[in-house]
């Protein structure tokens, strides 16, 4: 296990308090929790990016329509399709 010495402004480190309270949990783990969510995050962006160079539009499209249809939020409805226009030439 390694020790890390962080300086963190005082509101930060009262707010990141309270959260770990509130959790039950140290300061050092709610930390650490911190840490891994965002290296997860990172690392599930690294594998999807490498995994969609070799993908086609073709594979994407039929891997969306696996996803099954729910309700639609309100907020969340598709936008209408926009004509694309051509730009003048110059």
């Amino acid at each position: 296990m390694s020790t890390l010495s962080l300086r963190l402004p005082d509101s930060l480190h009262r707010n990141l308090k309270q959260a770990a309270d509130a959790d039950g949990i140290s300061i050092n783990h709610f930390v650490s929790l911190a840490v891994a969510e965002k290296l997860s995050a990172i690392q599930t962006i690294d594998i999807i990016s490498e995994r969609a160079k070799g993908a086609s539009r073709s594979a994407f499209l039929h891997a969306m329509s696996l996803v099954p249809r729910g309700e639609i939020i309100e907020g969340d409805e598709p936008r209408p399709k926009q004509r694309r226009t051509r730009r003048p030439t110059e």
